[in-house]
């Protein structure tokens, strides 16, 4: 993302923060005759107790969603090992490590990572295996600002997706802050994740060879250039994978790009967002295999970013 915009506030995780109990007598009033006080109740209720890591935008607005039970943990403070909920780890992908290492082994199957990007080769290399993940299509780019929801013309129905097994409480948490979330399998979730990391791989690399270029302008006035882009990052990762996007990427990329298309562009966290493609592409070199993402390449190093 851009360099102003931290992961928090990046346009694929925008977090609600006002108080849940206020937004929940807001939106549930209108759907039932139950007074504002026990909607927020019930709401509430319905959220399970969990370990949050990180005391930024981004943990904060979860902790609001909850009933008050949670445990917040800032940088450097141990996670709780008598604690029988998820552990949700809302931080910069570079703290992971130092989150791991503050968490007791016998907690990891718990841990619930916000993070964007490919975390896949991390997670392997840890031992992780298929740990809990959710793909944050929501945020809020200041606090006391209503949340934007990942809806789209598209998918209006919502994007935000969350697997693993504490994936439906994570849904619970998330609908009752007002926001969508989809509870998807490993396969599934899979395929998501990987559309998004092409989303924010290809629309940030298209931006920054336009300086000043949010990602409205990519997508209105540099359209051909960046769905050529995400066609050719589609085609190298449903290879490596083995699997089959659905169709319209393009089009469904392009609709959420318009619902942030006032976010700067930048090419940044390089490990792991476009770093991930540029790792096919050295491995097919290496082995003389022509280049999966020719165009990627190239323009990674038109801008010196390789």
């Amino acid at each position: 993302m851009a360099s102003t915009i931290s992961p928090s506030t990046s346009p694929l995780c925008y977090f609600y923060t006002s108080p849940i109990s206020r937004f929940a007598c807001t939106f549930k009033i209108r759907a039932s005759s139950s007074s504002p006080t026990t909607m927020a109740a019930a709401s509430a209720a319905k959220v399970v107790p969990a370990v949050i890591v990180g005391g930024g935008r981004v943990g904060r607005a979860l902790q609001e969603m909850g009933n008050g039970d949670d445990v917040l943990v800032r940088r450097g403070e141990p996670v709780p090992l008598d604690f029988a909920g998820p552990i949700l780890v809302c931080t910069r992908n570079d703290d992971l490590e130092a989150v791991l290492q503050s968490t007791p082994q016998s907690r990891w199957s718990d841990l619930v990572f916000f993070q964007n990007g490919m975390l896949e080769p991390w997670f392997h290399s840890k031992g992780l295996g298929d740990a809990d993940q959710v793909l944050a299509y929501f945020a809020i780019s200041k606090l006391g600002e209503p949340p934007i929801d990942g809806k789209t013309d598209t998918n209006p129905e919502g994007l935000t997706a969350a697997f693993g097994k504490w994936a439906s409480a994570v849904a619970a948490r998330l609908h009752a802050g007002g926001l969508s979330c989809k509870v998807f399998d490993k396969d599934a979730f899979q395929k998501q994740m990987l559309e998004k990391l092409i989303w924010i791989s290809a629309f940030m690399l298209v931006g920054a060879r336009h300086p000043g270029a949010t990602v409205g302008v990519v997508e209105k006035e540099f359209r051909s250039e960046v769905c050529s882009l995400v066609a050719e990052l589609a085609a190298a990762a449903a290879a490596e994978k083995g699997i089959v996007f659905e169709n319209g990427m393009e089009d469904r990329l392009c609709a959420y790009s318009r619902t942030v298309a006032h976010f700067p562009t930048a090419v940044k966290e390089f490990k792991w967002r476009n770093g991930w493609f540029y790792s096919l592409s050295k491995k097919a070199i290496a082995e003389g295999k022509p280049d999966p993402c020719p165009l990627h390449t190239a323009w990674l190093k038109e801008l010196k970013v390789v």
